[in-house]
């Protein structure tokens, strides 16, 4: 795979798809800024150069048009004091004023475009768009693994336009840490699975069946499990769909040798809410009107034994509720566990999305071997597609 790092964008323009879906709050004000900083390297080398970059994006999923809240305009300050340069803003991500701009950009500059998924012919991977996009660049670079398992208009379809076509050091950093636990694990090898719904991991949880000697469920994916083993769950998340298919995740594991762990106790609570009522009961016997929302202390001491001893860790998917801080213990003692078994040596790659926000917002994300920008890519990837 030919990356950024093999090639001269000297006076290149350099059409580069990023993953800019970062998270805003109500003044518009980033509110986690990781993909955009894991961008920073490819497009600094692109500049050193003597390149220019026209940024392209998404940010939510706007249903009907241009919305305020989706304008990529409110990261322009944030970036540019980044790079420490003012970015250019293009109101339009085709058109007459992106053309302009784009075909004005000098060595040194940047432009980012506006929200791609203002237009629908985006995510139906539409070729007129796709073509009208790579109009506005000499060189394409795929730099968005968070959106690569999407056969969308500026991630798949525009690269048929192009001739020069590379990778960027994401994309090149993402697949790297991913094969270093499907390829190259050291043992002890131990996944953690967390999360709502067993249907979300269950390709993923077939595939590392085959190359983990320890498999943590937790999260709301667990009480499934426990109905399927007769458990009592209460109000408890379930998919009553999934029984069996629990009950063959069981077998199949205890076939090929795999430490499946469950959690032995819970935090349960009487309504969904932070303020709700606790208490902690064993997994077997939840009290009808009452939901686990947490894995318990017992199970914290369990999961953390093996995680220590672990030499390649894979950590996607939260323990509990971790939005509500009464319900958040759980994933906080996974991410000081995980911390503990890396310093020690140990590799650790955590998946994007919930567990990356953990991890990043406990002030760990230095403290781990990866935290990867993709959630449904990377597992779509460990998936085998």
């Amino acid at each position: 795979m030919n990356t950024v790092a093999d090639f001269n964008f000297n006076h290149k323009k350099a059409l580069i798809r990023v993953d800019f879906n970062v998270p805003l709050n109500d003044r518009f004000e980033i509110t986690d800024d990781t993909r955009i900083r894991a961008a920073l390297p490819t497009i600094q080398k692109i500049l050193k150069d003597n390149g220019s970059v026209i940024l392209m994006s998404h940010l939510g999923r706007p249903k009907n048009g241009p919305e305020e809240k989706f304008s990529l305009k409110h990261l322009v300050p944030h970036l540019s004091r980044q790079l420490s340069i003012q970015v250019k803003f293009a109101d339009d991500c085709i058109g007459s004023q992106a053309v302009e701009l784009a075909s004005g950009l000098q060595p040194g500059e940047v432009l980012l475009l506006e929200n791609l998924r203002y237009y629908p012919q985006e995510t139906k991977g539409d070729r007129e768009f796709a073509k009208a996009l790579s109009g506005l660049g000499d060189v394409y670079v795929n730099d968005a693994f968070g959106t690569a398992h999407r056969a969308h208009a500026s991630t798949a379809i525009i690269a048929s336009f192009f001739k020069e076509k590379v990778a960027g050091y994401v994309m090149e950093a993402e697949l790297d840490n991913a094969s270093k636990v499907l390829q190259d694990g050291e043992k002890p090898l131990t996944a953690i699975m967390g999360g709502a719904k067993i249907s979300d991991k269950i390709l993923v949880i077939e595939q590392l069946l085959d190359k983990v000697d320890s498999l943590i469920v937790g999260g709301g994916m667990s009480y499934t499990f426990f109905k399927a083993l007769g458990g009592q769950i209460g109000n408890s998340l379930v998919e009553e769909d999934k029984l069996e298919l629990a009950r063959h995740i069981i077998k199949k594991a205890k076939a090929k040798g795999v430490d499946l762990l469950l959690p032995k106790d819970s935090v349960i609570a009487d309504s969904f809410s932070n303020e709700a009522n606790q208490q902690i009961v064993d997994n077997y016997a939840i009290p009808e009107g009452w939901m686990g929302l947490d894995i318990g202390p017992e199970a914290r001491v369990v999961f953390g034994n093996v995680i220590k001893d672990s030499r390649t860790i894979l950590w996607n998917g939260p323990m509990g509720v971790f939005e509500f801080p009464n319900f958040a213990h759980g994933t906080i003692s996974i991410a000081e566990s995980v911390v503990a078994a890396t310093n020690k040596g140990a590799y650790s790659l955590i998946g994007g999305g919930d567990s990356a926000a953990a991890v990043n917002s406990l002030g760990f994300g230095d403290q781990v071997s990866y935290v990867s920008t993709g959630g449904g890519a990377l597992l779509e990837y460990m998936e085998g597609n």
